[in-house]
């Protein structure tokens, strides 16, 4: 899962929401300097990738891109699988997912002193290219993947992803539908036992 569905599954605790989203960035125990509810956010963060890892739907997806892409299939899967969370937003929320962007950035702005250093780097281009809503479409999935692989200075080959997207959209979007349904059960009762 990437960055829209960490924030989406952890419910309506805004620094539940930012601990997930930074989590990326904060190794091992430094978790442990944050607020309580930034840390559960972290520990829930760790428990959706373990728990997606191992997913056999998931695992199906990523086989799917594993012969081009090698071990950033994964990486490129949670992409996908963001895109068709975006794209089906009224499924899963009665809030537009614009307004649900929109709020998130507004946390983000609001909680500032409570953010890791490399949140604040990556805050003004998340915002300013706006990152989370551009997922609901083909084009801005692209540019994400374009702007990944650059980081790998063009090694992983991702910015070619969404023809995978594109020629196995049905598959991808029904393997997504499956394994969103059991993450958010997974990630209710993650959040109970924290």
């Amino acid at each position: 899962m990437n960055f829209l569905a960490h924030i989406y599954l952890s419910g309506d605790n805004d620094l539940l929401k930012i601990g997930n989203f930074m989590a990326d960035g904060i190794r091992g125990k430094q978790f442990e300097s944050y607020p309580t509810e930034i840390q559960k956010g972290i520990i829930l963060h760790r428990a959706i990738d373990t728990f997606t890892d191992s997913h056999p739907i998931f695992r199906k997806s990523t086989k799917r891109l594993h012969e081009n892409y090698h071990h950033y299939a994964g990486v490129i899967v949670d992409i996908l699988y963001d895109h068709f969370l975006a794209k089906n937003w009224g499924n899963y929320s009665n809030v537009k997912l614009e307004d649900f962007v929109n709020q998130f950035y507004n946390s983000l702005h609001e909680n500032k002193n409570l953010l890791s250093d490399r949140t604040i780097v990556i805050m003004p281009v998340m915002m300013k290219e706006n990152w989370l809503y551009v997922y609901h479409s083909i084009e801005g999935i692209n540019h994400i993947l374009t702007q990944m692989d650059r980081r790998t200075k063009n090694q992983s080959k991702m910015r070619f992803a969404t023809n995978e997207l594109v020629e196995f959209y049905s598959e991808f979007e029904e393997e997504f539908s499956l394994f969103f349904t059991d993450i958010i059960l997974f990630s209710n009762e993650k959040i109970k036992t924290l």
